[in-house]
């Protein structure tokens, strides 16, 4: 198999390319890459006219559903949205049922991902699995650690739940050290937030909604980052969103301890007045927060304080959704809207460079995960994303190849597209790609 792209943008973080570059793929590996090539049959050729090829995009916090929640979504479902959204992988949260918290469970998942009803398009989207921390995700006693780690399991997570217990966090920590990977927190005092819904603030006390305090999140943040300094580990806070989290991790990165951190495109994009509609849609956990809080956020990703773009990706079905708001479950679908929404507000505003955004999708998920880098060395494996930062289009969930249609974006116009991925031998290309 022959794919020739001419004209593309090649830029790779490793800083060897950024230009506009003819690229051959053959039989999966990079062949040439160069001016003026071509001349030979080959299967695909595609004119790109300038448009980004770069390391495949990995996200590196999706919920696959599966096993025991397929009719939200299940691999086959969740890696075709992953392949539309531009990723040619990512990494699923443990938060199943069964919960992910026994080898056995994390091999079911890695076989599966292997496995596709259209023999074609297996393992086009590479599938990591994230372990349970404690068994059950009820945190109090870790889960089989080593033996999740040698299954397969390339992180450790209570995704959902935090780990509030401070003894099993500092023996999650010293596994961390020992078997060299990282902890991800979801930093939640749920004693702070209870049965609340949103964000606790003016506007939505005004709108009568069930509300949760910031500080929920900030007080387990500033206590792991304590327990990282007295005990060590590999340690990652999720799904940040306050302004005061980002000071917390500015703060420790400065005095040199092992943490890192990424962001949601809703936590970057979207804000808590938008709970004026009631839309549970706008439902996720950690809430929506202030305008203002949008804007640190977005200054912590330009200083590099942020370390990573990743959805949340969290299908959930209609008739879930669609309940009263404080009873719809937490969560939005995003593997098909993060970069559409990243090259729109962060690209095209100017606020960061493809470079940048490389590093937040692609480069640095990975180096946190211990996955290596894609390259594009001649002979290496091809794995790359094809991105028109021109391509408009709107946010319509029924095109979705997810199960699941929640998302906050719905009807929202975006500038900027993933278009298609090769991964070794297997490709896909969107009808975007024009």
């Amino acid at each position: 198999m022959k794919i020739f792209f001419r004209n593309a943008r090649v830029v790779d973080p490793a800083g060897k390319y950024d230009g506009l570059f003819d690229l051959m793929i053959v039989d999966g590996a990079i062949q040439e890459l160069g001016s003026s090539l071509g001349g030979n049959p080959v299967n695909y050729e595609i004119n790109l006219r300038g448009k980004f090829v770069v390391p495949g995009l990995f996200d590196m916090h999706t919920h696959l559903r599966e096993p025991g929640q397929e009719y939200k979504e299940d691999i086959a479902s969740g890696t075709a949205a992953a392949a539309n959204g531009g990723f040619t992988a990512i990494a699923a949260m443990p938060n199943t049922d069964p919960v992910v918290d026994s080898a056995d469970v994390v091999k079911y998942v890695l076989d599966r991902a292997k496995q596709s009803p259209n023999a074609e398009q297996a393992g086009l989207v590479n599938v990591y699995q994230i372990a349970a921390i404690t068994e059950g995700r009820k945190g109090e006693r870790l889960s089989e650690m080593k033996d999740l780690s040698e299954a397969g399991a390339i992180a450790f997570s209570d995704d959902g739940s935090a780990i509030t217990d401070s003894h099993v966090m500092r023996l999650a920590l010293e596994y961390s050290s020992m078997l060299g990977k990282p902890i991800i927190q979801h930093c939640e005092d749920h004693a702070l937030t209870k049965s609340g819904s949103v964000n606790e603030s003016p506007k939505t006390i005004e709108y009568g909604l069930k509300t949760q305090h910031r500080l929920a999140e900030e007080l387990v943040l500033s206590r792991d980052i304590r327990m990282l300094e007295a005990f060590g580990g590999k340690y990652h806070a999720t799904h940040l969103s306050t302004s005061e989290s980002v000071e917390l991790i500015a703060a420790a990165k400065k005095r040199g301890l092992p943490i890192t951190c990424d962001v949601t495109p809703h936590h970057l994009f979207l804000d808590d007045s938008l709970l004026s509609t009631y839309d549970s849609d706008y439902k996720v956990n950690p809430p929506l927060r202030t305008r203002a809080d949008n804007e640190a956020l977005i200054e912590a990703l330009k200083s590099g304080v942020i370390d990573a773009i990743a959805s949340d990706h969290a299908p959930h079905a209609l008739h879930e959704k669609e309940v009263e708001f404080d009873s719809a479950p937490f969560g939005m679908v995003g593997l098909e809207t993060t970069v559409g929404a990243v090259m729109t507000n962060l690209f095209h505003t100017g606020v960061v460079d493809i470079q940048a955004i490389v590093r937040l999708l692609s480069v640095n998920p990975r180096k946190i995960m211990g996955i290596p880098v894609p390259q594009f060395n001649l002979g290496a494996r091809a794995d790359l994303t094809i991105i028109d930062p021109d391509c408009e289009w709107i946010v319509e969930p029924d095109k979705f190849k997810s199960r699941s249609r929640n998302t906050g974006f719905k009807g929202q116009k975006f500038k900027g597209s993933a278009v298609g991925i090769v991964n070794g031998e297997r490709f896909f290309f969107s009808d975007r790609l024009r």
